[in-house]
């Protein structure tokens, strides 16, 4: 009897630790990519701002922001106005001044013949315009050659071709209806080395939260149709007037600019 009993007590030993095993196999868990951008996210038309980055959904069709991360750099009563920061193109910045690192970017269709830059300096910027946590945007054509004559790091200066903007009315109503998600801007996402990632990296953030959200008591994730049924605000897109001031700059290109895919 003793036998019997010793048996009894491993095989429910091992019972119990095989169980286990096997729940913490079952059980979700939400593998983020590695240095992950932002922790908070939002669908709240309210908390559209400058400093803010919009994720573009993946409903959204609109070659000009399917995929994209726009950091909003201005937001007024007529007219909202943003940078594309993943749309890096093959046209180097050494084009403009010798020594200078770094590539051009497409900021958006709206003035393609425009100029934009955004810096990261730790002091206030004279003739810049503070957007968030010490990265400024520069709009006029004498701060930017004086800045580029400094041949700035790639890491804290970008340039860009272009603009993306909005009637606040239209915004929100593509906020409202799925097309984007809002996070905070930080510098890392701005300046990241690796502009080509960091959609999927938060868009995929976005997806997993989702899924959480939406996970049942009985463990099984439910079919995310609330991506499925957003509806695309980004069709019929109408410049928004006027438009954000930029500085006119020739950047010498044999070929019309597009992203690297």
């Amino acid at each position: 009897m003793v036998v019997v009993r010793r048996l009894s007590f491993f095989l429910t030993l091992a019972a119990i630790v095989a169980f286990a095993a096997m729940e913490k196999r079952q059980s979700p868990v939400q593998e983020f990519p590695r240095g992950a951008i932002v922790p908070v996210q939002s669908r709240n038309v309210h908390d559209l701002a400058p400093g803010r980055l919009l994720v573009a959904t993946r409903s959204v069709a609109d070659p000009n922001f399917s995929k994209t991360v726009v950091l909003l750099i201005r937001y007024e009563e007529k007219s909202i106005a943003g940078l594309i920061l993943n749309r890096r193109t093959n046209v180097p910045l050494s084009r403009l001044s010798e020594g200078l690192s770094g590539h051009l970017y497409i900021g958006g269709p709206v003035e393609p013949n425009l100029s934009y830059a955004l810096l990261k300096a730790p002091d206030k910027l004279e003739g810049a315009e503070h957007i968030f946590d010490g990265v400024h945007l520069i709009t006029s054509k004498t701060l930017f050659e004086q800045t580029i004559a400094t041949q700035p790091d790639p890491r804290t200066f970008h340039m860009y071709q272009g603009s993306a903007e909005w009637i606040p009315e239209q915004l929100e109503r593509e906020v409202a209806r799925g097309s984007w998600v809002i996070f905070p801007a930080n510098a890392e996402a701005v300046f990241t080395e690796d502009p080509d990632s960091l959609w999927f990296q938060m868009i995929r953030k976005t997806e997993l939260k989702i899924a959480a959200n939406e996970t049942k008591g009985d463990g099984r994730k439910q079919q995310m149709c609330f991506i499925n049924r957003i509806i695309d605000g980004a069709a019929g897109r109408v410049p928004a007037n006027p438009h954000i001031a930029g500085f006119r700059y020739e950047v010498r290109s044999e070929r019309p600019l597009t992203a690297i895919r």
